[in-house]
């Protein structure tokens, strides 16, 4: 709930006490003042989300407090109630600063409305400025191995529906990255997306970054905060390192998943919010349960939907395609000129183990492209890799068994070849033209992954854009009138 206390300033006693009744009605905390004098008191005390503001007061013109009200840290929405529902009235509001108004003689709908349309304001506000620092970053997810077709089809499958998602693997695999696209395709995309980095806060401030606190609630709590939880509220939270919370907030963090409430610390309003979970880890919570330092219950509540993202030595047939991509990305950034990799670069990459798994290489290639000659190969020295003496670059992991691939769907999608008696074998000592020999290997790796272009890649060792576009040449050689 983005709005808490509210001060409701009119000279009539009867309005006072209809909507004081009303909001209470609302679990808001109101307070209430005949005059403008006495509303000058409640400010010097309390901190106001919505005031109810009449523009005729006993002392003065409520329009005058508004300009008092906007000078203040916390800047309170004000809106008005008029006896007179004239268009330059309601301007005149507006210009002095209102949010909006409501006239005399109202119903409690129209409150309820503007409650609702000041809630969502509020929280809009308290959201925008959180995202401002802490901006969600989208980038690709890159390769073609099939660990990586295999993550990415985790994704679209978890990404629409609404379970809680337990990402796990080491550091530098782009666990973050993974939650991102899980939100990114999800239908709450358009809503908030909070992060909290478990491991990077204090084992003291982290409950009240995850819940908010009541101002006074301890030392250093001047005001009221809202927590990521709230700030969350209709999107989805990510608690990142989640390994990293004590066995203490734990017991709080699973009342959340099983409840969708909570109390800010030093409150004890409940809180209900509609928010989706995205954990991630490097650890094994299996382990850590079995040591009595994550419980139990909480790690089922979290592991609905599994998710491991592979380390980097487990897709060597992206190592190359990874370091490209982040080449021409940091010569674009740097604004700097790249001839690529040589041969030994290559190799350097290829033979490397990468402990520190996408990460560490985005930042070798990021150095070396700094430290390059413009238009030189950047080579294994440059990027401080050694070559293994006899280092043969490895064979890509086969694919994973295809599922069955229906023909008709295959035949629509890829040109079939052309029948063994029209292209007979050639005679011993003929040689075949190159153009051929790629032809025949492209249809026989097809063949081989029952049209599965991704899978046939890999093993020709290109990438599927160069794929299709064999395909495609292909296609409009074939003869009208035959099979393509």
């Amino acid at each position: 709930m983005a709005l808490d206390r509210i001060l409701v300033i009119d000279d009539t006693a009867i309005i006072r006490k209809s909507l004081e009744e009303r909001l209470r009605g609302k679990r808001y905390a109101v307070s209430t003042a005949a005059s403008i004098a006495e509303a000058e008191k409640r400010l010097t005390t309390s901190e106001f989300d919505l005031i109810f503001l009449d523009m005729e007061l006993p002392d003065g013109d409520g329009r005058v407090f508004i300009d008092r009200v906007s000078h203040a840290d916390h800047k309170p929405l004000v809106v008005m109630i008029t006896a007179n529902g004239s268009v330059e009235t309601v301007v005149e509001c507006m210009r002095s600063g209102a949010f909006d108004y409501v006239q005399k003689p109202f119903s409690m709908s129209q409150i309820d409305m503007v409650l609702k349309k000041a809630s969502e304001f509020q929280r809009a506000v308290k959201v925008t400025d959180f995202l401002n620092r802490d901006s969600i970053s989208r980038r690709e997810i890159i390769g073609q191995s099939p660990p990586i077709v295999k993550l990415r089809d985790l994704i679209q499958k978890v990404a629409r529906v609404n379970a809680t998602v337990m990402i796990s693997g080491e550091n530098g695999t782009g666990k973050e990255l993974v939650a991102n696209e899980i939100f990114l395709n999800s239908y709450r995309a358009n809503k908030p997306f909070i992060k909290v980095n478990c491991a990077a806060i204090s084992e003291t401030l982290i409950e009240s970054e995850f819940f908010g606190h009541e101002k006074g609630s301890f030392t250093g709590a001047t005001e009221q905060r809202d927590g990521r939880f709230e700030l969350a509220d209709g999107g989805t939270i990510l608690l990142d390192e989640i390994s990293e919370i004590s066995l203490a907030l734990q017991a709080k963090l699973l009342r959340v998943l099983q409840e969708r409430e909570f109390e800010r610390v030093g409150g004890n309003k409940t809180i209900k919010v509609d928010v989706r979970v995205i954990a991630t880890t490097n650890r094994d919570l299996l382990k850590s349960v079995e040591k009595g330092e994550f419980r139990e219950d909480l790690y089922y509540r979290l592991n609905v939907f599994p998710i491991r993202v592979p380390p980097l030595r487990e897709r060597t047939g992206d190592v190359e395609i990874l370091a490209n991509h982040f080449l021409e990305r940091f010569a674009k950034e740097h604004g700097l000129k790249s001839a690529g990799f040589s041969e030994s670069g290559i190799a350097g990459l290829l033979a490397h183990h990468w402990p520190g798994n996408v990460r560490e290489l985005q930042n070798v290639v990021e150095r070396a492209a700094i430290l390059a000659e413009p238009e030189a190969p950047i080579g294994a020295e440059l990027m401080g890799l050694s070559v293994p003496a006899g280092f043969v670059a490895p064979t890509p992991a086969p694919a994973p068994a295809p599922k069955p691939v229906p023909l008709a769907a295959v035949e629509t999608e890829i040109p079939t070849p052309p029948p063994a008696a029209e292209t007979p074998a050639p005679p011993n000592g003929e040689i075949v033209p190159l153009h051929e020999l790629e032809k025949r290997a492209i249809f026989e790796a097809l063949e081989k992954t029952n049209g599965n272009r991704t899978q046939a890649a890999e093993l020709l060792q290109i990438s599927i854009r160069t794929l299709r576009n064999k395909l495609a040449e292909y296609r409009e050689q074939v003869p009208e009138g035959e099979a393509a």
